[in-house]
């Protein structure tokens, strides 16, 4: 694996490709500088064109913090996955500009990955939704229908460029894809700015 294989950018920043550390041929260390003037909240990691990971394996994105008080080696905080089918991945971290921070990279086998990213999936979804239900039981039933009509109109405002006709007397259709985009496009904006819909205007 003297090849490089990953690659990192925070926004705003220069793709990485080149570790900081190699500890061992399976492991690399990125150190993600600070960002000129503002604060960069995600970092994708992401595998070079052209790489392929071992069979059976994938690779563990680590948070990498300094020894604290009386310890001798780093705090390391699992943050997921990438590998075969999932090739890239982005990562809420929080690089501002009074430091950077450093990432892990761990070929690992892909079992022990996923299911530790299943357990972090898990505890993910169990505080999202104790939010949701504090915040439903504070919110009157009609701003759920406000949000509904926001994500229908977000929806019908994206397809309405793909829509075209077939068929006998040109039935009006939208591609699955095109669906399957606007899904993706859509969760990557509720993950990066959960209030949008809230907003008026969106």
């Amino acid at each position: 694996m003297s090849q490089p294989l990953f690659g990192l950018v925070a926004a705003g920043q220069p793709v990485i490709v080149t570790p900081t550390q190699t500890p061992n041929p399976t492991s690399f260390i990125f150190a993600v500088p600070s960002p000129p003037s503002k604060t960069s909240s995600h970092v994708v990691v992401f595998l070079l064109p052209g790489v392929s990971l071992p069979e059976g394996t994938a690779a563990a994105i680590y948070l990498v913090a300094p020894p604290g008080p009386g310890q001798a080696e780093p705090n390391s905080k699992f943050l997921g996955g990438i590998g075969t089918g999932k090739e890239s991945a982005i990562f809420k971290v929080g690089v501002d500009n009074t430091g950077g921070i450093v990432l892990g990279v761990s070929v690992e086998p892909a079992a022990s990955v996923a299911q530790r990213m299943e357990a972090l999936s898990a505890g993910k979804q169990a505080a999202e939704g104790s939010t949701a239900l504090t915040l439903a039981s504070q919110t009157p039933q009609a701003t759920t229908l406000v949000l509904a009509q926001r994500i229908i109109k977000n929806a019908f405002n994206f397809l309405a460029s793909y829509s075209g006709q077939a068929g006998p007397g040109g039935v009006e259709v939208v591609p699955l894809r095109a669906f399957e985009e606007w899904w993706k496009k859509f969760e990557g904006k509720i993950r990066s700015d959960p209030g949008f819909l809230k907003r008026d205007g969106e």
